[in-house]
């Protein structure tokens, strides 16, 4: 699987972290992340994962920042977009298999390392139900 990644300055050691994890399990990694705590704005990380899921260049995101909500809401700006703010490996897997998440962002500030990784896990094995959640799903969209 090709996965697209990006962070702000609170998520460098996350995505080191991600990455390392991601690439033993196979999967090619695309970054767009700085790799840096300096202070940066998280649109400019957030925009190109989005820009890769939406176009198919990448089959699922992951974005980082402090509190994940400012990263999730600019990639949610991008039609096809469904990124879901997710700090536990229970709502990762909620929101694959009920809303079809494609991009999954997490609050580098309020998860551990571990407990991150973990949440990838989760989100990346867990398939979209369907059926009843498929409809919910289709009306998301504004387009």
């Amino acid at each position: 699987m090709k996965i697209s990644i990006g962070n702000d300055h609170a998520g460098p050691d996350y995505k080191k972290a991600i990455v390392a994890f991601l690439e033993k399990q196979g999967h090619e990694v695309i970054n767009h992340g700085t790799n840096s705590t300096d202070s940066v704005d998280y649109p400019d990380f957030g925009h190109p994962v989005a820009t890769d899921v939406e176009t198919g260049k990448a089959d699922l995101g992951i974005v980082i920042c402090g509190s994940g909500n400012g990263i999730a809401m600019t990639v949610n700006k991008h039609q096809g977009i469904r990124a879901a703010l997710c700090w536990t490996k229970e709502i990762s897997a909620l929101a694959r298999q009920h809303n079809d998440a494609n991009i999954i962002s997490i609050p580098a500030r309020f998860t551990s390392i571990p407990q991150a990784v973990e949440i990838v896990d989760t989100f990346l094995k867990t398939d979209f139900e369907g059926g009843r959640h498929q409809n919910r799903v289709n009306k998301i969209s504004c387009s």
